[in-house]
């Protein structure tokens, strides 16, 4: 079976479905590809006729506004002994370096740092169980919840989208060619999602380190 006429056979719905529960499981803290799944589905409407863009970024911005606000209430109620179990279990993504540097960045943006969160990687995993465990009020939290998923899973829909559409008359039978630009595309995004990552964890580490003593 050719590779678009099998896309064809994907219900809409379940497009809508898998990008909001990725989308809401990473937001609650659970590491997930969450950015790559939804760019993957953007592209998928541009050339899948069933798949609403509109409707898909709606759903993309409900399951981060969601998740984001039930990993808030599991962080405040959870507290720092929460992080030091996501520690354990996710030492790659919530080890002491990791969280040092979410934190720094709540410190220096306050409630933005939820805002500008959800286009980092690291801190979109982290925006809302540490927004809880700091007692950021929830008010504040929730205006930078709603304006950041919205603005984040809207704009990268609309975004992946048009590129899809001029790019139609090339990728519109999505030939293994096209699909081997999709999975480069993906792999890119994680580099770059990890060396983000580890550039604000070393950044922390040398901020954390006690200067010699003359």
């Amino acid at each position: 079976m050719h590779v678009q006429a099998w896309l064809d056979t994907i219900p809409a719905v379940a497009v809508y479905l898998l990008v909001a529960g990725v989308i809401g499981v990473e937001s609650l803290g659970i590491p997930l590809p969450g950015e790559i799944v939804l760019i993957s589905a953007a592209l998928l409407s541009s050339q899948h006729g069933d798949v609403n863009p509109i409707i898909l970024g709606a759903c993309a911005s409900a399951g981060a506004v969601v998740g984001d606000s039930i990993g808030y209430a599991i962080g405040r109620k959870g507290g720092r002994p929460l992080l030091a179990k996501m520690g354990r279990k996710f030492p790659k993504h919530f080890g002491p370096g990791h969280v040092g540097a979410a934190e720094r960045s709540f410190e220096k943006w306050g409630m933005w740092a939820v805002f500008f969160g959800r286009f980092i990687a690291l801190l979109r995993i982290f925006a809302g169980p540490l927004a809880g465990v700091l007692h950021m009020p929830y008010w504040k939290f929730l205006i930078a919840n709603v304006l950041g998923g919205v603005v984040w899973a809207g704009g990268t829909t609309a975004v992946i989208y048009y590129v899809g559409v001029v790019a139609e008359d090339w990728l519109k039978r999505f030939s293994y060619v096209g699909l081997g630009v999709a999975v480069l595309i993906g792999l890119g995004s994680m580099l770059i999602v990890k060396r983000r990552a580890a550039k604000m964890v070393a950044e922390h580490e040398e901020s954390a380190e006690p200067e010699p003593v003359s």
